[in-house]
């Protein structure tokens, strides 16, 4: 040992390896380690300010809520608060909310009735008091479901005022309960998807909010529509709400109804999405936005401003924008307009053509990528781990090769977007992997099959046939059927301005693609081009890889942390207008078609003399635009 006989080394040596071991940890400790050392620095800090360097240890109501609020959470699975959707709000975002609100009702709230339907510890109601004054607080009331949670609230908040009522606030509103009339809600509902709600709770609180609202709303929304709904119509007539929930209303088909509802019955005043990026929650992935409005018409010529990043009092972006405007926008998503400075309402003679995130929708697009191919979601076969096996481990096991078909990896394994094939069709990659897929009934599977047989039979020890899919099936190894697609796009991915989040795969070879893909299947005069020019295909795929981060983020959703997914009704919506820049045979006019159908044949008469070109003879669709079909 270095340094054994010399003891009056020692304490140098010991200090000098602590030193060295600190840099060590310092510099390679992993980013969230160094994150939550960073948090913790930031928190030793504010308390050590807000203690007056522990000259006064009497803490704030708040500072205890926050303490017991970082207990609760740790009391409970993450799992468990995901499925009662319960998040809670950071107390600094619950200020900056509180602050505008209170700057946009200026005189209106001289005398607040406060109201939070999911109040929690009560982030809302401590930022409320601290902004409004308690003074001009003369009711209180808040509602959660979580009895430990409202147990806590009581013992903080009760000696305000405040009244705290346990229970779900969709069944009190429901009931005979005398609730004051509130005319300031904040809130944060609670998260909850729809597949954690039963049947018979969509269909409650469907006709509840149906028969309070007059809204139908859809059965794919989750708990926080309907909340926003039930408290508005709750809400005085003037009163003004604030609400943090999940941006995914903005751009879904499910959240036309609530868009509808707030663009007529209330006054938009801001909404500001925060970038996906900035997790708003540090537990739950979700992209957030801010909603902000009064209960009343909007007056005529009314604009909403619409903000995006940074923060509401400093956001990076925004603009405002018509409610008419509003009202014909399939997405709220593409509002403001990236790298705009937050303008000042103006009056307009008329209203202002707004840049969207993406391509026009609607007519102002035209020919869509819809309607040069068929797309789909790729197969979801259950069980991946099962189901899908390395080709070697396949060819080891003496699997029969008639059962088993050429499969890709997952998007993150596959490192390569052209894929070509070797004899059997199988992609040119590592691993090679393949599907079993196999529609003989057991008994003679069996019998003619027995290595199949023995593999598929541990099946029910891994728990493979309790699987949902797989126990629908019959026989329950039997796959969806799907031909090899000769395009790609893989179903969701991270990125931002710069960096596509999604990936175009050209497919030469016989493998098809799992769920995590969206299959491409050129149809109509595309296909014909190809048949008739397999060359073409290169092409084809450079004009995908050329379609922009706009363009595709502009019609897919976007989630927190920057995930990004797109389905393929929307991929279908996607402008393919250099398609026909390249090829303007691709489209024939309705009109045209209707008015001279002899120049593209005869159904009945496929002879040259009837039309013979692929548009005649080959061809069973003409793509025409607005997505009318006829059949030649």
């Amino acid at each position: 040992m270095i340094n054994a006989d010399k003891p009056q080394l020692w304490k140098q040596d010991i200090a000098a390896s602590v030193d060295y071991f600190n840099q060590w940890f310092i510099n390679f400790a992993p980013e969230t380690f160094r994150k939550a050392r960073a948090e913790t620095v930031k928190q030793v800090e504010k308390t050590f300010l807000a203690a007056n360097d522990l000259r006064d240890l009497t803490p704030s109501i708040e500072s205890l809520r926050q303490r017991l609020q970082r207990l609760l959470d740790g009391s409970k699975p993450a799992a468990e608060r995901n499925r009662l959707g319960q998040f809670a709000t950071p107390y600094e975002l619950a200020l900056e909310i509180t602050r505008c609100v209170k700057s946009v009702a200026g005189n209106d709230l001289r005398i607040v009735r406060f109201a939070d339907p999911a109040i929690g510890t009560g982030s809302f109601y401590s930022a409320a008091r601290d902004v409004f004054g308690p003074e001009r607080i003369t009711s209180a009331i808040g509602i959660d479901i979580d009895p430990e949670v409202c147990a806590v609230a009581r013992d903080l908040w009760t000696p305000t005022g405040i009244d705290i009522i346990q229970g779900d606030f969709t069944r009190i509103i429901e009931g005979d309960w005398q609730l004051p009339t509130p005319n300031l809600i904040l809130a944060n509902p609670p998260y909850v998807r729809h597949h954690h709600l039963s049947l018979e709770e969509k269909k409650r609180l469907q006709a509840l909010t149906h028969r309070l609202t007059g809204v139908r709303v859809n059965g794919l929304a989750g708990l926080y529509v309907y909340f926003m709904l039930l408290a508005t119509a709750w809400m005085e007539e003037g009163g003004y709400a604030a609400w943090l929930v999940p941006s995914e209303w903005m751009e879904v088909n499910y959240g036309a109804a609530l868009k509808q509802y707030l663009v007529t019955h209330t006054t938009l005043i801001r909404i500001h999405r925060f970038d996906p990026a900035d997790v708003q929650f540090g537990d739950a992935l979700v992209s957030s936005v801010v909603i902000v409005f009064r209960k009343s018409p909007a007056p005529l010529g009314h604009r909403v401003e619409f903000t995006f990043g940074g923060t509401m009092i400093a956001p990076r972006a925004g603009e405002c924008i018509p409610i008419e405007r509003l009202l014909s926008a399939r997405k709220w998503t593409v509002f403001p307009r990236c790298g705009e400075q937050v303008p000042e309402p103006v009056e307009e003679t008329e209203p202002r053509r707004v840049h969207s995130y993406g391509p026009a929708s609607g007519g102002e697009k035209g020919v869509t990528l819809g309607d040069l191919f068929h797309i789909q979601r790729g197969i979801a076969t259950g069980s991946n781990q099962f189901f899908v096996l390395p080709r070697d481990e396949a060819e080891i096991r003496r699997l029969p090769k008639r059962y088993l078909r050429p499969i890709l990896p997952a998007p993150r394994s596959l490192k390569t977007t052209i894929i070509e094939a070797d004899d059997d069709g199988y992609p040119l990659i590592e691993p090679q992997l393949c599907l079993i897929d196999c529609d003989l009934p057991e008994i003679m599977l069996r019998d003619r099959y027995p290595e199949l047989w023995t593999y598929l039979q541990t099946a029910e020890a891994l728990g493979v046939r309790n699987g949902y899919l797989v126990r629908k099936r019959t026989p329950w190894y039997r796959q969806e059927q799907r031909d090899p697609a000769p395009f790609l796009c893989t179903y969701m991915g991270r990125g931002s301005s710069e960096k596509r989040p999604f990936r175009f795969i050209w497919n030469r070879s016989r493998a098809i693609g799992t769920n995590l893909y969206l299959l491409m299947y050129p149809k109509g005069n595309l296909a014909c081009l190809l048949e008739e020019h397999p060359e073409t295909a290169a092409e084809i795929f450079a004009l995908l890889q050329q379609l922009t981060v706009g363009e595709l983020c502009g019609e897919g959703r976007t989630y927190g942390g920057g995930l990004h997914k797109i389905e393929p009704r929307e991929l279908a919506r996607v402008s393919a207008a250099t398609f026909v820049e390249r090829w303007p045979d691709l489209i024939v006019e309705r009109q045209e078609l209707l008015l001279y159908p002899w120049r593209y044949g005869d159904a009945n008469d496929p002879s040259p003399g009837a039309g013979a070109d692929c548009l005649s003879r080959r061809c069973y669709h003409l793509i025409i635009v607005g997505s009318v079909e006829a059949r030649c």
